[in-house]
């Protein structure tokens, strides 16, 4: 082997292997956040809700750009007051202070731009189920005196899905800062209590830690 064809494959092998490595990305991404929800009961007798609470993500990478992502979320409960004018499920008209809580389990694919050094974009679209107590409370407190014409409590889960995306900002290969992730949270809980399903916002915040490595080949 001559000496040009030996410099050549030594590049060649460095060029690789740069090639390689700039096309790492993490396996995994383990996110912890605070969340602030605007829970809209979508009531004529009641306005939102303000929540606040937090949780945590897991995202598993196929590649440099798609993801899975697993998205879990609490919020503690808020009082809020309901008051309805007489109508067909509240005969005599009915109101009362409620509390109420929001958790919210979803899962599906995400997008991200890690090639990116500087700030990741992200966007997702999220399914699964929601959970809250809000309206069975709402049927403890006022249906209890009688003014309600229905018998059967409200149920306490309900399909949702979130669509909204956000920004990573690399601290070092392991750590992200995440300082926005803005979501329309879309849940289904459809009862006496309320016009139809809600229409809700949501921000969060937090701290990404990335697992593992891999690489995409060409």
């Amino acid at each position: 082997m001559n000496k040009l064809m030996k410099y050549s494959l030594i590049a060649s092998v460095l060029l690789l292997s740069v090639s390689v490595w700039s096309q790492q990305f993490p396996a995994g991404e383990l996110g912890f956040d605070y969340s602030y929800a605007r829970f809209a009961p979508n009531a004529s007798g009641s306005q939102g809700h303000s929540l606040n609470g937090g949780g945590g993500s897991i995202v598993f990478n196929l590649n440099d750009v798609i993801g899975i992502k697993m998205d879990f979320q609490g919020y503690g409960s808020n009082t809020s007051h309901f008051l309805f004018a007489p109508s067909p499920n509240f005969p005599t008209g009915a109101g009362a202070n409620i509390q109420g809580n929001l958790f919210t389990y979803l899962f599906g694919p995400q997008i991200k731009l890690h090639s990116a050094k500087k700030i990741q974009p992200f966007v997702h679209a999220l399914f699964g189920g929601a959970h809250s107590n809000v309206y069975a409370n709402a049927f403890k407190n006022i249906c209890v005196t009688g003014v309600c014409a229905f018998s059967t409590a409200p149920a306490n889960n309900a399909f949702a899905m979130a669509f909204g995306g956000g920004v990573d900002i690399p601290i070092g290969h392991s750590i992200s800062i995440r300082p926005v992730e803005l979501d329309y949270l879309f849940t289904d809980f459809t009862n006496q209590f309320n016009n139809s399903n809600q229409n809700n916002f949501r921000y969060s915040g937090g701290i990404t830690f990335n697992f593992g490595s891999r690489g995409t080949t060409k």
